[in-house]
C-alpha cells in the first residue's frame, strides 16, 4: 500500500509561499540577479573581473550569485545591467488580473 502524499500547489512565487515580506520584490530581485550572473557566466567572467566591471568587490558578486539580495536595491541591480551593456526598459501598464504582478524579459542577442 502506497502512503499519499499531500501537496499544495505553488502560487509561482516562492517566497509568497514561503510567508516572506515583500514576495514581490524578492522575487524581481532574484530574477534580474539571475540575468546579470547568466551574463556574467556568458562573457566568462572571473568573479573579481565581473566585480570590476560592477564597481563591486568579488565577495558582493558571490553573494548576487548564490541569491544574498537584501544588500542590493532594485535600482543597483538595474545598474549592473546597465554596465553590462544591457538596455533596461520598464513598462508599466494597468494590470488585468484580480492582483498585480511584474514580468521581466531578457532578451539575448
Amino acid at each position: 500500500m502506497q502512503a499519499e502524499i499531500e501537496f499544495k500547489k505553488g502560487s509561482g512565487n516562492i517566497f509568497k509561499d514561503l510567508g516572506l515580506a515583500n514576495p514581490e520584490e524578492r522575487l524581481t530581485k532574484a530574477k534580474i540577479a539571475s540575468m546579470i550572473y547568466d551574463i556574467i557566466e556568458q562573457r566568462e567572467l572571473t568573479q573579481k573581473e565581473a566585480g570590476t566591471i560592477l564597481g563591486v568587490s568579488q565577495p558582493k558578486i558571490s553573494a548576487l550569485r548564490n541569491g544574498r539580495l537584501d544588500g542590493f536595491s532594485m535600482e543597483r541591480l538595474f545598474s549592473f545591467l546597465r554596465a553590462l551593456d544591457q538596455d533596461v526598459d520598464i513598462i508599466v501598464h494597468p494590470k488585468k488580473q484580480s492582483e498585480a504582478h511584474l514580468t521581466l524579459a531578457y532578451a539575448n542577442g
